[in-house]
């Protein structure tokens, strides 16, 4: 759960309440923490409600389609647990059949309810009289705040890139650190793009005697959201780099660690300390996903944009939900929208942009700026605004216009500007519409950012479907022309590399021939990498593996092709 925006939070707090016959007592801005309060009673009646759900889960029974069976049912075939169902299932002995159930009930728990922060999303924020608060009160920190004061104990999902500050910060509460027998109440987990990045946010963290427990790696462009792009180097590479070195991870952290526990005087269980590693991005069939815990070590897989068409689980307005299941190739981009300046695995003619070009045609280009929290930008009068905003555009227009003669080029310019888009109110208009919340006089239009694998599947459907094809019980894949997730990110990232190529010849860019010849090398040293990977994938059928070999050989055809434009 992103708990950033905190009036989204109460809105749904307190539609939960009141479809529960609850009473709603509003957290207001008189209240002396507001922002992290609301996060803090959202997160507490969260975990309230999945106990009571997982407890009326427990107390039913095993009838014929009821709940109860369709939960063991979509365990993965090596599970212990899914054994023992089986076993009990198939059982004639009604005394052995009750103690199976008696076991069953008592060997399954409720899943970790994570939240997450994006932590560059970190605004200073100000009192009545337009003067900054502490940075305790930053956008981020208040966020962490609420998790941190919260009954989870679950975990906080870090990305965007390591905040110094608010790392520090999290030294404050007492559940980040572990109890006398290992226990950690609440866990940070933080999205890497590379063992690099591991390292050193590990061990920025660990000197202050925070652990992480979970390192998860990220594809840089195919994923949804906003695509932190690294430099050429491929996820199989990386992959290998974070399977050679683990235990050099584990045993240099884990040094520093415990040392910084011994200044802080806590006393906790040594060999309760371990960490794991997953995997995210373009993550699309079950052999994939064999091959990544078989081959690479890792420990869970993350599939993340095909679920957007499973609307049991996903709050995604039929409007948005029809677009993403016709999405084809060509209908995912990476665009410029996001106020942070980032890429942005986006849908192309999603509702937003709709209504952004629309606004772009009546002449009024921007949006209200009501929630502020992508207000960063501070060239005009160093006041923090955002790119997206009515009030930037207008700023933007004047200046462009005092500085620019001829009209042609104030027009590209000022398109370039104005294709940002407002994802404070985009990303959560969903979640207002299917919840049937009303949203006032903020928009209702929708933005949506799934990753470019999305395209390869189109069928709305459900939870129990879902699952069944991650377990590969069943298959979603709705166009076969997909290519192996390894290859589709190789294709994305030469496809970015000859972007940045044609920039660099076409304007006065910033990239260098340096850059350029990195990106070059890392994406070969890439390529050699599958070459000799690709006969170890046995997940996968001989005809798949030579699909996978053809498609590399033309795909660093056309690297050479290129590279012949930059002085390799």
């Amino acid at each position: 759960m992103s708990i950033i925006d905190d009036g989204l939070l109460e809105k749904l707090r307190k539609h939960y309440l009141e479809k529960n016959n609850q009473e709603y007592i509003p957290i207001t801005d008189k209240d002396p923490d507001p922002r992290a309060n609301r996060i803090t009673a959202y997160l507490n009646l969260i975990n309230e409600m999945v106990k009571n759900q997982f407890a009326k889960l427990k107390s039913s029974n095993f009838d014929s389609g009821s709940t109860l069976n369709r939960y063991f049912e979509m365990l993965p075939e090596f599970s212990v647990i899914k054994n023992k169902y089986q076993e009990m299932s198939n059982c004639s002995d009604i005394k052995i059949k009750e103690k199976l159930q008696v076991w069953l009930k008592e060997n399954i728990k409720p899943g970790s309810l994570d939240v997450n922060i994006m932590t560059k999303v970190d605004k200073t924020n100000y009192d009545s009289k337009g003067q900054p608060l502490p940075s305790e009160h930053n956008d981020a920190h208040s966020a962490l705040r609420g998790f941190a004061n919260s009954d989870l104990e679950s975990s906080i999902i870090l990305s965007a890139g390591i905040n110094p500050k608010l790392y520090g910060y999290m030294e404050n509460f007492k559940d980040f650190f572990p109890s006398i027998n290992g226990n950690l109440k609440k866990k940070i987990v933080i999205k890497v793009s590379d063992f690099r990045s591991a390292l050193v946010q590990g061990k920025f963290l660990a000197k202050k005697g925070l652990w992480v427990s979970e390192y998860r790696i990220e594809s840089g462009l195919n994923c949804g959201g906003h695509a932190f792009v690294n430099d050429g180097s491929l996820l199989g590479p990386i992959l290998e780099e974070f399977r050679k070195r683990r235990d050099e991870l584990f045993e240099t952290l884990q040094e520093i660690y415990l040392k910084a526990l011994g200044k802080k005087e806590i006393e906790t269980d040594k060999d309760k300390i371990d960490f794991s590693v997953s995997v995210q991005g373009g993550v699309g069939t079950s052999s994939e996903q064999e091959f990544l815990h078989r081959h690479f070590g890792v420990d869970s897989v993350g599939w993340g944009s095909p679920f957007l068409l499973v609307p049991e689980v996903m709050n995604v307005d039929d409007s948005t939900l029809k677009k993403i299941s016709s999405a084809g190739e060509s209908d995912l981009y990476l665009s410029p929208i996001s106020p942070l300046g980032v890429p942005f695995n986006s849908l192309k003619n999603n509702d937003k942009d709709l209504e952004k070009y629309q606004k772009i045609d009546e002449g009024k280009p921007g949006s209200p700026c009501v929630k502020k929290f992508l207000a960063m930008n501070t060239e005009f009068d160093g006041k923090p605004i955002c790119t997206a905003s009515i009030t930037y555009l207008k700023k933007k227009a004047k200046q462009l216009k005092e500085n620019l003669i001829d009209v042609n080029e104030f027009k590209d310019r000022f398109a370039k500007a104005a294709e940002k888009a407002c994802l404070c109110e985009g990303l959560t208009a969903s979640a207002f519409t299917v919840n049937k919340i009303g949203l006032g006089k903020l928009s209702t239009a929708s933005s949506v950012c799934p990753g470019p694998n999305i395209a390869y599947f189109s069928k709305i459907t459900n939870l129990k479907e879902m699952v069944d094809h991650i377990y590969g019980r069943i298959n979603l894949i709705t166009d076969k022309s997909r290519p192996n997730m390894f290859i589709k990110e190789l294709k994305l990232y030469v496809d970015y590399f000859q972007k940045k190529m044609e920039e660099k010849i076409n304007s006065d860019s910033s990239i260098t021939d340096a850059f350029l010849n990195t990106f070059y090398e890392n994406l070969m040293d890439g390529i050699e990498y599958y070459k000799n990977t690709i006969p170890e994938i046995i997940e996968e059928a001989e005809h798949v593996r030579k699909k996978m070999s053809e498609e590399l050989e033309a795909i660093e055809e056309k690297l050479l092709l290129l590279s012949h434009r930059i002085a390799v």
